[in-house]
């Protein structure tokens, strides 16, 4: 078989034995469809897939009962990137066009083996079982798993090749800007046959590394992130005014774009590295409205681009904006690199950024080893290892739950005695559920060593004082994030931690000639009229997905207000 599988075990009742046939009928052009009748026999033919480094996009089954969970603990151990999919009877053929499985329209204990097993991460999703062929809801929420998968495995088609040094740190990040910004992408070493042969066809000797490699036969050595945009048509600033410029690209910058652009506002949309901010990084957001099954971090991020793009905004990712200062036209922005441009409103969706932990030894092995965020793009380099998350938030315990997927064994260090008031529910009875994601509570870093490369980590235990070394191959950071605020020191009110004021608070904490009109700032307004904050950067604002999606859809409201207002001179007397 040289095609990518879709393994079905359906223990079910003859007459609900045609799903096989079904998936046959519409992928089995692409993919090789096999299935088994019992979950000993799947068990043994994943296993030779396993050993034939086969790999397995998607398992289907019907099992939601203490085997059929046991079952899919053994697919995570074998084929960890496949998507594992509990296929439930959908309602009734009187309700043909109902979407919610009838298993969970019953009673509750009559749904609890499916509901476990979705909050215990048994699970990736679940679908209801496909009325007949034609069935195009089950197909495309397939059609999006199979997305998903290929992403993971690397089965995209490349858009661009890395080739680097094993441990290298700038081959980390280019990987991790890659990665975050959805980019599909092939990694070679650079000691290794194909990685040779693609520097050799560059030209390249391997004295400068890492090189990039576009999909257009451009070849670029350790390049920045303006000059991979650059290469992609992403980096030029607009040379007029437009009407609003939307400073970071996370959800709530990419919801303020698609609503201004909608609008009909001109709109520039400006990331300094990647779409889709800390929430991009996340393997499954399971608690965003509307996706039942979950969301990944990059889908979401990706889709949302896509709508920015449709209704017209231009992205510009690369150098950081480093300087605004008010005109007589405006806003002007600068760059880092010297380029400019012009706006009529802001709006500041910068985000946070990783806090860095204070530990010797850390900061030496930084992308080699030890990683901010990142669990993402390199959780498939951690098969087979133990490795350690510091954190004790939703953004750890996501994490936790993906390099589960590869590692051997994941370790969770908390400063607290508890989870509980800082992880979400759903997250801690997954991590509960994940035999190899364990949580030592009262434990910090104390220090990091490695020859070039992250070897052992020195832990504390913040009540006794008492340490140890253990063996790690790999320690992510997730300790909590500051506000990406230093280039506006002095220029709009901060609170003492660096997020934005806004509205009320303005008013509330600062003197009587910081705000310069007669009509109160708009909710999301900051100190200068027509610049405006949402998200994560806004101080009080709630450190949530939906949230900040939400503050970006009512910033981009606030400034048609503002740009209307700018029509009529005597508004803003």
């Amino acid at each position: 078989m040289t095609r990518p599988v879709m393994f079905v075990l359906d223990e079910g009742p003859a007459a609900e034995d045609w799903l096989e046939s079904t998936l046959r009928r519409r992928y089995s052009e692409e993919y090789e469809i096999v299935g088994a009748t019992t979950a000993p026999a799947a068990v043994e033919r994943l296993s030779r897939l396993r050993t034939a480094s086969h790999p397995v996009a998607i398992v289907f089954t019907r099992a939601a009962t203490a085997d059929g969970l046991s079952f899919l603990a053994d697919v995570r151990r074998m084929h960890p990137t496949a998507k594992r999919v509990l296929v439930v009877p959908r309602g009734s053929p009187s309700a043909p066009r109902l979407q919610v499985p009838a298993a969970l329209l019953q009673n509750r204990s009559e749904a609890e083996p499916v509901l476990r097993a979705m909050t215990l991460g048994a699970v990736d999703t679940y679908l209801p079982s496909p009325q007949d062929a034609r069935d195009e809801g089950f197909h495309q929420a397939v059609s999006e798993l199979l997305e998903e998968w290929a992403y993971g495995w690397g089965q995209d088609r490349p858009a661009v090749r890395v080739i680097a040094h094993e441990g290298s740190v700038r081959g980390h990040k280019l990987r991790d800007v890659l990665a975050r910004n959805g980019v599909p992408y092939e990694f070679h070493l650079a000691g290794s046959s194909a990685g040779r042969a693609l520097l050799e066809e560059a030209g390249y000797t391997g004295a400068m590394l890492p090189v990039v490699i576009t999909y257009t036969g451009l070849a670029l050595v350790d390049p920045r992130t303006t000059e991979l945009a650059a290469a992609f048509g992403l980096a030029e600033l607009p040379s007029e005014v437009v009407d609003v410029a939307v400073v970071g690209a996370g959800p709530a910058g990419l919801s303020a774009a698609v609503y201004t652009a909608s609008e009909g506002l001109s709109t520039t949309l400006l990331e300094r590295e990647a779409i889709g901010g800390q929430a991009g990084s996340s393997s499954l957001i399971r608690n965003y409205l509307g996706f039942p099954r979950g969301v990944s971090g990059r889908s979401l991020a990706t889709r949302a681009f896509a709508q920015v793009w449709t209704f017209g905004a231009a992205p510009v990712i690369g150098s950081p904006i480093r300087r605004m200062r008010r005109t007589a036209s405006g806003y002007e922005l600068s760059r880092r690199d010297g380029a400019r441009m012009v706006c009529r409103s802001v709006v500041i969706a910068t985000g946070v950024t990783y806090r860095q932990l204070d530990a010797p030894g850390l900061m030496p092995l930084v992308g080699a080893g030890v990683f901010y965020g990142a669990a993402t793009s390199e959780a498939r380099a951690m098969q087979g290892r133990h490795v350690f998350i510091a954190g004790g938030a939703n953004s750890a315990g996501q994490a936790a739950v993906n390099l589960a997927r590869y590692a051997s064994q994941v370790t969770i260090l908390v400063r607290r005695g508890s989870v509980e008031a800082t992880m979400s529910r759903y997250l801690i009875d997954e991590i509960g559920g994940t035999p190899n994601i364990d949580i030592r509570r009262n434990t910090e870093v104390a220090g990091a060593a490695g020859d070039g490369r992250l070897e052992t980590l020195t832990l504390r235990d913040s009540l006794t004082g008492a340490t140890c070394s253990v063996t790690a191959a790999a320690l992510f950071v997730l300790i909590g994030a500051d506000p990406r605020t230093d280039w506006l020191r002095g220029v709009i009110q901060r609170d003492h931690s660096g997020f934005v004021l806004t509205g009320g608070d303005i008013v509330g904490t600062a003197a009587s000639d910081v705000w310069p009109l007669r009509r109160a700032p708009q909710p999301l307004e900051t100190s200068l009229p027509g610049v405006f904050a949402a998200g994560d950067v806004r101080s009080g604002s709630i450190k949530r997905v939906a949230a900040a999606a939400g503050e970006g859809s009512v910033a981009a409201t606030e400034v048609t207000r503002y740009l209307t207002e700018l029509r009529d001179a005597d508004s803003l007397l």
